[in-house]
């Protein structure tokens, strides 16, 4: 199941630089891209590219760019016995490449791919840019075990439900196992070049009040993972999504961890993940349009008043409170709290699902667009292999299954019992009609 890449062949040429372009791939160990980088025959030039497209438009306090920062970091100090370090650009890709090739005798760019709409875009463009030099641009699969069509239905057209899709994806992934690269015993062929390093505030940004994830992945997680996972209260989960965002963990590692483990429940989830991923592949515009039209339709109420209430967790709802103040204090929120607050914001108070994306998308250390999306229009209704519109989460019933000791509620909400305390935005009974009411109009239209 685990085995090393081989056959390639290693010939040094000093005339020449290959380009390793960091991006969601921020580690030395069993970096794909980085090892045939480092294989290429050309002492190899590391970079990251703080996109100016991107981060231009991220709070100034923005933890996950201070944890990008911290990890571009770790990679130069481990890169110094090779007199190396990460080189680190702000700006445009297209105008920092451009500027590159006017300093450097590159003969190649490797990376690892990116699925997101922009990042192809982007990418396209550099292509092009390096296509008019000469220069070939080589890109490697390194955030997901199955890509775009490497797990389709027997006609070749991509899955829309999760359940077969997973089966397929477990069955190649017995035919075909898992191949680990070994980049961190090739990193003799780093160039010897000291490069660029940003500060934060050169950037433009600041330290951020929310802690970096804290990584504890083990085996007990994994085991407990179907009787635990459900409970927030328990923090029983691995907390690895950031770290699988930024690539400072390898997914063929996790992927191997989970599956050496009896308990399959943890090994589904990241299967989850690129189910969402191949989705957003397949249907781009899905990005910000429903997947499934006829949605499109719904009369979204969109109060501003409530979706601030909302955002800063004051609904008059317990649960739904306790998990908008941890995602504003922590930038994580629980799964099962995701779920729940994502279907109050979409059928108890009817306000459009992309008010509710773009929220996260700014809070979330372990944003991803394809699963933040992806469960967005779950929750709506409004995607592939969606919850059915008439399920509306019961907001109370939901403490009793999940939270009954009040644990989480009184970690996050300590004044639900005060006075103080909002009375409830909308009654349960209410808002379930009226969502009902609401979307039966728009689907039948």
């Amino acid at each position: 199941m685990w085995t090393e890449a081989s056959g390639i062949l290693k010939q040094t040429n000093v005339e020449h630089y290959t380009v390793f372009w960091f991006r969601r791939d921020l580690r030395l160990e069993d970096n794909c891209g980085l090892y045939h980088a480092l294989n290429s025959g050309n002492k190899v030039l590391p970079i990251f590219i703080f996109d100016t497209e991107i981060i231009h438009k991220l709070p100034k306090e923005d933890a996950r760019i201070e944890m990008i920062h911290a990890a571009l970091g770790n990679l130069s100090d481990a890169m110094k016995r090779n007199r190396c370090n990460v080189g680190t650009y702000h700006g445009r890709p297209k105008a920092v490449f451009e500027s590159l090739l006017q300093q450097y005798p590159i003969k190649k760019v490797v990376t690892n791919h990116d699925y997101e709409p922009y990042a192809q875009e982007r990418d396209n463009e550099i292509a092009a840019l390096l296509e008019q030099h000469g220069i070939a641009f080589e890109t490697h699969k390194d955030q997901v075990i199955f890509e775009k069509s490497e797990v389709t239905k027997d006609d070749g057209l991509p899955y829309k439900v999760y359940t077969p899709y997973s089966r397929k994806w477990l069955s190649r992934f017995k035919e075909v196992g898992l191949t680990h690269y070994p980049s961190e015993d090739h990193l003799d062929a780093l160039a010897e070049e000291t490069q660029s390093q940003c500060s934060l505030e050169e950037l433009g940004f600041h330290p951020s009040a929310v802690a970096q994830p804290v990584y504890q992945f083990n085996e007990k997680i994994i085991r407990e993972y179907e009787d635990t996972r459900n409970f927030p209260a328990l923090d029983a989960t691995s907390r690895i999504g950031a770290h699988l965002r930024f690539g400072t963990l390898s997914v063929r590692k996790m992927v191997r961890d989970a599956a050496m483990e009896e308990n399959p429940t943890f090994l589904k989830e990241l299967i989850w993940r690129e189910f969402f991923m191949q989705i957003l592949w397949h249907f781009p515009h899905s990005h910000n349009r429903c997947f499934k039209p006829q949605y499109e339709r719904i009369a979204w109420r969109n109060n501003e008043d409530e979706f601030r209430r909302w955002c800063e967790g004051n609904t008059g709802y317990p649960f739904v409170d306790a998990g908008m103040r941890e995602l504003n204090a922590t930038g994580f929120m629980h799964n099962r709290v995701r779920m729940l607050v994502g279907s109050f914001l979409c059928k108890h108070l009817l306000i459009d699902w992309r008010w509710g994306e773009a929220y996260f998308a700014e809070k979330l250390l372990d944003y991803e667009m394809a699963s933040n999306v992806g469960n967005w229009q779950w929750v709506a209704g409004c995607g592939v292999d969606a919850a059915p519109y008439f399920r509306i989460f019961n907001p109370t019933d939901q403490i009793k299954k999940f939270d009954k000791q009040h644990e989480y509620i009184k970690k996050w909400v300590p004044d639900y019992q005060e006075l103080t305390y909002p009375k409830p935005i909308v009654d349960h009974k209410f808002a379930r009609e009226r969502c009902l009411t609401t979307y039966k109009a728009a689907l039948n239209a």
